[in-house]
């Protein structure tokens, strides 16, 4: 049997935060410790206060989580505000790794994610799980999804995202335990014999001609269709009459992002800002080479991926009935979508029906599942349901 409770705060205080949202969590399970306690929170919290409040308030054996850009839980969502899910599991077995220095030296710090697997060489549990919040600001996200799976021989579905902060794009953290860090990724490992159903969709679709990236950069595309990349962008905005300002380009492309053409789908990047030397800088990398769309979408598609992406998570569950729910999507979602962005949650509680959902707006998304879209993404809905 697995129990949870998902909780949500909107004190200023950390202290206050912290112990209103552990006093919950120990209420819920009669004071027995939460096997693990999954937390996301805005960087308006000193976040050592808080995670220290936390633990002693409910005393979890494990906490994971992350720095977020709007959080969320059933029936509630905020900005500068902290929440979290907490779960007792009889059936589930957790563990969880921290890898740091991502941004300089991926292998080690995977290793250093994975040493405390328990999964690897033990056969006692069917299904492998893995939680991964990363600090995107580090950068090769999606060469960290690919350690991992080497890593782990292609055995574990992988889901989460990259921390966020408020959309400042400035300093993003992970937490593992009271510490949060910097430049390091956290990996929440979850064995069961039950399956968890994971679910990834995004609503955009390609506009106009395919481009080809010409030359890049990591995150820089430095030329499209051996032009100077604006141009591409530019003439879009001309050809689709909307307004584009080179000096205050964000508008624009929260609304006309890239996707990467994979022979079976795109995979997206957000474009943040221009160069003086006309270069794109995107959210997450793009190799060279690659043929690229200009993408659009309303704000009823996002609804609607959120609505498919858990209606492909629960079908993963065959015949267990959903307990809870992890999801995760863009920040770029919720700028572009404003208020709207409540639609969205509310299909994804229509399609969850009673389970509760927890969850924070992200840096990038993280998937990896059988027969889906994986790697790392921008504006993709992305959501994890534990069973009963």
């Amino acid at each position: 049997m697995t129990q949870s409770i998902v909780v949500h705060s909107e004190e200023i205080d950390s202290a206050t935060a912290g112990r209103s949202l552990g006093d919950r969590v120990a209420q819920a399970f009669d004071d027995q410790s939460p096997d693990v306690l999954i937390v996301f929170a805005s960087p308006k919290h000193d976040y050592t206060v808080l995670l220290q409040s936390l633990d002693q308030a409910c005393h979890p054996e494990l906490m994971v989580g992350c720095s977020s850009a709007g959080e969320f839980i059933s029936g509630t969502f905020g900005v500068s505000s902290a929440c979290a899910v907490a779960l007792r599991s009889s059936e589930m077995k957790f563990a969880a790794g921290i890898g740091r220095e991502v941004g300089t030296d991926r292998k080690a710090a995977v290793q250093q994610m994975v040493a405390p697997f328990q999964g690897l060489s033990g056969q006692q549990f069917v299904f492998r799980s893995a939680l991964v919040l990363t600090d995107a600001l580090a950068g090769y996200a999606e060469e960290l999804v690919d350690s991992l799976t080497l890593a782990t021989a292609g055995r574990y579905q992988l889901f989460g995202g990259g921390a966020g902060d408020d959309a400042r794009f400035s300093r993003t953290h992970v937490f593992y335990g009271t510490e949060a860090l910097t430049n390091a990724a956290v990996a929440l490992e979850i064995l069961s014999n039950k399956p968890l159903g994971v679910g990834v969709q995004h609503g955009w679709q390609p506009t106009g001609r395919p481009l080809r990236v010409t030359e890049a950069e990591g995150t820089r595309v430095l030329s499209i269709n051996a032009a100077p990349a604006v141009e591409a962008f530019q003439q879009h905005a001309q050809q689709s009459g909307q307004p584009f300002e080179r000096e205050n380009p964000l508008p624009f492309f929260l609304h006309n992002i890239l996707g990467i053409d994979t022979g079976s789908g795109f995979k997206l990047r957000v474009p943040l800002a221009i160069g003086e030397d006309g270069s794109v800088s995107c959210a997450a990398e793009i190799p060279t080479g690659v043929t690229v769309h200009i993408m659009s979408t309303s704000g009823l598609s996002a609804a609607e991926a959120a609505a498919q992406a858990t209606e492909t998570a629960l079908a993963r569950l065959g015949n267990n009935l959903p307990e809870v729910a992890l999801f995760f999507d863009c920040v770029a979602t919720r700028l572009r979508m404003g208020g709207e962005f409540g639609m969205e949650l509310h299909a994804l509680q229509e399609a969850l029906g009673t389970a509760s959902y927890a969850g924070c707006n992200t840096y990038g998304q993280i998937s990896r599942a059988e027969g889906q879209f994986s790697g790392f993404h921008n504006c993709t809905a992305v959501i994890c349901v534990f069973p009963k």
